[in-house]
């Protein structure tokens, strides 16, 4: 049963830990934890934000606006984020304390320019795809377990997707970290409870995968 199961490691990178051009509050504490985590999963894949500078999402590159505003786009409401994980920068490297060298698969997204993507498997358009649901389709894994940054972004999509395209999900509370924009990290948990994820805790983990 373990090889049916995947660790889903998202965004643990320089830019969303402290220090970073978009770092969330006490974010590299989780690192640990999911190293731990790393024992116990025999598949694990990475995400990276992995952006142009020119990207849409960035509100240096729309005139008059700041960080955080929002604006339309043809596929929806886009949040207007500091510039962060800018390819091959600093910023976009994993975190030095991520500890993971077992990890198989390394997805980046957010790559196209005039589209954001905050879901390992689906961009922000909801057309354009990753490939990782048939990665883990041709792995036959049908279960993954969600961690990383941030709780009510890249980690509420990620999990919501998994769920919607067929896969048993669980997202590792204390292995996350939320950025909390006005509400957002209550309103992905009732997004994500509403499309069946499922909340658990490390004790949760370890209690089940050692039994």
């Amino acid at each position: 049963m373990q090889n049916k199961k995947a660790l889903i490691v998202v965004d643990v990178q320089n830019g969303f830990t402290p220090g970073g051009n978009l770092a969330v509050a006490h974010a590299d504490q989780i690192i640990p934890k999911i190293n731990q985590l790393g024992n116990y999963f025999e598949q694990i894949i990475l995400t990276q934000d992995w952006h142009p500078a020119q990207h849409i999402s960035f509100a240096d590159n729309h005139v008059g606006k700041q960080a955080f505003d929002q604006i339309e786009l043809p596929y929806g409401t886009q949040v207007l984020w500091p510039m962060h994980c800018v390819q091959g920068s600093h910023d976009a490297d994993f975190h030095p304390d991520l500890v993971l060298p077992q990890a198989q698969l390394i997805i980046r997204k957010g790559m196209h320019v005039n589209i954001d993507s905050y879901s390992a498997f689906m961009e922000a358009d909801r057309k354009t795809t990753t490939g990782l649901a048939g990665y883990l389709n041709a792995r036959g894994i049908d279960t993954v377990y969600i961690v990383g940054i941030a709780t009510d972004f890249c980690v509420a999509w990620t999990a919501i997707d998994a769920c919607r395209l067929g896969f048993k999900t669980y997202v590792i509370a204390d292995a996350t970290k939320a950025i909390d924009l006005n509400g957002s990290l209550q309103h992905a948990w009732q997004d994500m409870l509403a499309a069946g994820v499922q909340r658990i805790y490390i004790k949760d983990i370890v209690a089940t995968m050692t039994a």
